[in-house]
């Protein structure tokens, strides 16, 4: 079995965790929105992924909604010591599926208390504010209010540890202020590096990073780059791109989701993949690619 702690740990409030964890939103169905289309399936993954060492998942209960944490504690109900459990509040999802701002304090409250019940928890160890303002990307305003909020809900001991997700860097120093701020998850992957200059200030502060659509998301990483070096290096192209985040930056933990559990081990087979520095060297290249094309 692969060891994942090859790929080391990095601190995540008070807790260190290993740097390849899971994600869930891959759990729900189809666009993240209904019940997953194989249940027994879902709940497989889960327990292989704590099977092979994963102490980190990465959830929400806008992922369905009210699926993804519903099948996490029916997979791993009572949860075993050690294992951080990571929520994020924000956004709510209509009828249509569409992904809809939810950053009042009520809805704010409401989402902590959604998380908890679903969850079978008392408290949540991080939970991430997720800013949106009326686009997908990050984007400027704002968020007192919001964490404001969810202060109150740290204090109330609810919440554990808070954490920014899709923030510029001027909503980082806003939340600092405020409160203390654990960790950062922001769109970045090979192709997708608006937050090289973050990542760094923030491993230079000890605050983790935890990019989203490490692998491209919804649009997977496709490069010639990236298959030709996957190809000398015997490894598969996503292997390569996971392995090559966690070199990236000792600070980044990773949250790589899947339905299936083949591709849930392929995933954590990347804590042993060693890339050469020529081939380092070769795949920092692919975002000058993209930005040429």
């Amino acid at each position: 079995m692969t060891d994942i702690s090859k790929a080391g740990t990095y601190r995540l409030g008070d807790r260190a965790v290993k740097r390849l964890g899971y994600g869930a939103m891959q759990l729900a169905g189809p666009g993240v929105y209904g019940p997953p289309k194989d249940h027994d399936g879902a709940l497989a993954v889960l327990r292989e992924a704590l099977a092979s060492g994963v102490d980190h998942i990465d959830t929400s209960d806008f992922y369905g909604p009210h699926v993804t944490n519903k099948i996490i504690r029916e997979a791993l109900h009572p949860y075993p010591d050690g294992l951080t459990i990571v929520t994020k509040i924000g956004a709510r999802r209509d009828h249509k599926a569409a992904w809809l701002p939810a950053m009042t304090p009520r809805e704010l409250r409401q989402a902590v208390h959604d998380n908890l019940r679903n969850l079978g928890l008392d408290a949540i160890e991080v939970v991430n504010l997720r800013a949106i303002f009326g686009v997908h990307g990050p984007a400027e305003g704002s968020i007192e209010e919001p964490l404001t909020a969810l202060a109150e809900l740290q204090r109330e001991g609810l919440v554990r540890h808070i954490g920014l997700s899709n923030v510029t860097r001027a909503q980082i120093a806003e939340g600092r202020r405020m409160a203390e701020i654990v960790c950062v998850q922001n769109h970045y992957n090979l192709a997708h590096r608006e937050d090289d200059a973050l990542i760094d200030e923030l491993a230079a502060q000890g605050t983790a990073y935890v990019p989203f659509f490490p692998l491209g998301g919804f649009s997977p990483l496709q490069s010639d780059t990236l298959s030709q070096v996957a190809g000398r290096l015997e490894a598969s192209p996503m292997q390569v791109a996971l392995a090559w985040l966690l070199r990236r930056a000792p600070n980044i933990l990773l949250i790589p989701g899947t339905s299936s559990v083949g591709h849930l081990r392929e995933n954590l087979a990347a804590a042993e993949l060693e890339l050469p520095d020529d081939e380092m060297a070769v795949l920092n290249g692919i975002a000058g690619e993209k930005a040429a094309a």
